[in-house]
């Protein structure tokens, strides 16, 4: 591999003779969070483990995102003080408060395990850097509840035994660390043997895949070394990432499927771990035990440090992957469960939970299943390996998991945009032209952008209507009635008429006080919307989602799609649907993680 000059901080280069300086540590922690970056793609795919979910890769990588920011605007560069201190601290501080996902808290733990060894040195050595390496793969071990073998944790492990074993011997910084990546990488290539399910998947722990690039990021800013390009794969497993895994190609749509509702175009085959895809409106019964407990819990808990045993052993009896990590009265918790109302009211006991976060399992995997051929957040899901639609479909939206849900539907690409994000003509049509089909659909899911979305239909030179969705949930009914292999105009045909069949809503809150016809509004007040107006006002988020529903429910319906958003807790959710199991025995629940902004619960009705 070819060397370079090493990537290090004006003035510090007199400083690597004697150890890393705070410069050198922020510098890793970028190239650290540009390797992930990078790899993030590849680190998603081999993600089976605990939940074959797919996104390990941009857990970690927004992990190091966030301390990256935390380190932005710090002067390190000061000969006195406390600039060690402070950029591990911010370390430390950032990867705690950005931590998502069983592995990025993990990744947490493991950074202030070696910040914390380095905080109180002006420059790292060699002893500090092997001690370091320990301290962080053990402080990961002591945060998870059931620490699994095969996992970045063994990674961790192995690397940190090899770079000690160097440090005894004598060895300098730059053999520490080679002999921690070295370590790393055959650890890495030997999960398979020691975790049943990844050699079932034919793939190695992603967690592992990407600390290695920490090894990689010392060794960058230490030597001049590139991060690794391509990652370090086992030759069978990289094939099988290059080639793409059978499950992640959707089985095409056949003439007598296509268009005919909620099951037509996709056929549940895996080679994965976890269970088969089902059709977006399939019973999510079904496959919540092939995966093990249904939700991931997450959310920071303001506790004294001596209660955490007691919430420990709450934990370890409603749930696994259980994940507890931080220190001075802030705890980032994490665990996979069934029971999301005991998880949180296990906090309530010790403390106070926030920024409460749960994912539904089942759904994120299935989605991801459906869309790994997509590019990751750009926007677009193109198909090179696809055949070439007649009728491509663009949306308007905004909300990750909200964009999963429209890729897994057919939507070709998302233009960012919804309530106060109202894209241009020129942006809708610059997508219209760009997309692979002859023929065009937009559904622009908001009534003011549907003027707008007209206009590019106007100047297009291809083909294109709109679908006149006011909201998200007029948007999927939509997809559900879309065949790619049918011109523009029937699409927009049928996929109005199923657009038309929802009553659709949702739920925000009032910025000024006001009247309305069913009662006053103040301001904070919470109110649920439908297409004719205000239907309920009250004073908590799940009071008035429970009565919109109410509402929209007087003229029947069996279907209830809630798609949370930012502001959703899981207290909330859990009011809703134990409002709807007590009132409306019959219908089916289907619930969505979103992520969407302004609006707590999107509703609909079918």
């Amino acid at each position: 591999m070819p060397r370079r000059e090493p990537v290090t901080a004006p003035g510090a280069e007199a400083d690597l003779a004697a150890g890393l300086t705070p410069e050198h540590l922020a510098l890793v922690m970028r190239a650290f969070s540009e390797g992930l970056e990078l790899h993030r793609g590849v680190v998603n795919r081999l993600n089976v483990y605990p939940v074959p979910d797919g996104d390990t890769g941009t857990n970690m990588a927004l992990t190091v995102e966030s301390v990256v920011k935390a380190l932005d605007g710090l002067d390190l560069s000061a000969a006195d003080g406390d600039a060690m201190g402070a950029a591990c601290r911010a370390i430390a501080s950032g990867s705690l408060m950005g931590a998502r996902g069983n592995s990025g808290v993990i990744l947490c733990q493991i950074l202030r395990g070696i910040s914390g060894t380095f905080a109180p040195c002006r420059v790292v050595g060699t002893h500090e850097a092997a001690v370091a390496l320990l301290e962080g793969s053990a402080a990961a071990r002591a945060g998870v509840m059931h620490p699994v073998e095969g996992t970045m944790l063994t990674v961790a492990a192995d690397a940190a035994r090899a770079a000690r074993e160097v440090e005894h011997a004598g060895g300098d910084l730059l053999e520490i660390f080679e002999a921690a990546r070295q370590a790393a990488v055959s650890s890495l290539w030997h999960t398979p043997d020691l975790l049943p399910v990844l050699a079932q998947a034919g793939v190695v722990d992603a967690g592992g895949a990407g600390l290695v690039l920490l090894y990689d990021a010392f060794l960058h800013v230490i030597d001049g070394r590139p991060i690794a390009d391509p990652l370090p794969l086992p030759p069978k497993v990289a094939e099988r990432i290059a080639g793409g895994f059978a499950a992640d190609r959707p089985a095409q749509r056949s003439a007598s499927s296509a268009g005919t509702g909620r099951d037509a175009g996709w056929q549940g085959s895996s080679d994965h771990s976890g269970p088969a895809s089902r059709p977006p409106g399939a019973s999510n019964g079904d496959t919540a035990g092939a995966l093990g407990p249904r939700y991931e819990v997450m959310y920071f808990l303001e506790a004294p440090d001596d209660t955490l045993g007691a919430f420990k052993s709450v934990w370890a009896g409603i749930g696994d992957s259980i994940v507890v990590v931080g220190g001075d009265g802030l705890w980032n918790c994490h665990i996979h469960t069934d029971d999301i109302g005991a998880a949180v009211e296990a906090a309530l006991d010790v403390g106070r939970p926030r920024d409460i976060r749960v994912t539904d399992l089942v759904d994120q995997v299935e989605e991801e299943s459906w869309v790994r051929r997509a590019v990751e957040l750009d926007g677009t899901a193109p198909g090179t390996e696809e055949p070439v639609p007649v009728t491509s479909v663009v949306a308007v939206a905004t909300g990750d998991g909200i964009r999963r849900i429209f890729y897994s539907l057919g939507v070709h690409h998302i233009v960012a945009g919804g309530q106060s994000m109202n894209p241009s003509t020129a942006q809708i049509l610059e997508v219209v032209e760009s997309v692979p089909g002859a023929e065009v659909v937009i559904l622009p899911n908001n009534k003011n952008i549907v003027p707008v979305a007209q206009q590019a239909c106007e100047i297009s030179t291809k083909p294109a209507l709109v679908v006149n969705t006011a909201g998200i949930q007029e948007g999927f009914a939509a997809l559900l009635e879309y065949d790619p292999e049918a011109r523009a105009a029937e699409n927009a045909r049928v996929m109005q008429a199923a657009a038309a069949r929802v009553r659709a809503g949702e739920v925000t809150r009032a910025v000024r006080a006001s009247d309305s016809v069913v009662g006053h509004i103040e301001a904070e007040d919470w109110i649920g919307l439908s297409r004719s107006g205000i239907e309920s006002v009250a004073g908590t988020l799940a009071e008035a989602t429970c009565a919109l529903l109410a509402k929209l429910l007087d003229d029947g319906g069996e279907i209830v799609t809630l798609i949370e958003g930012s502001g959703a807790t899981a207290a909330d959710t859990r009011r809703v649907t134990e409002w709807l199991h007590e009132n409306r025995p019959g219908i089916s629940l289907e619930l969505h993680h979103g992520g969407q902004p302004l609006y707590p619960y999107l509703v609909s009705v079918e």
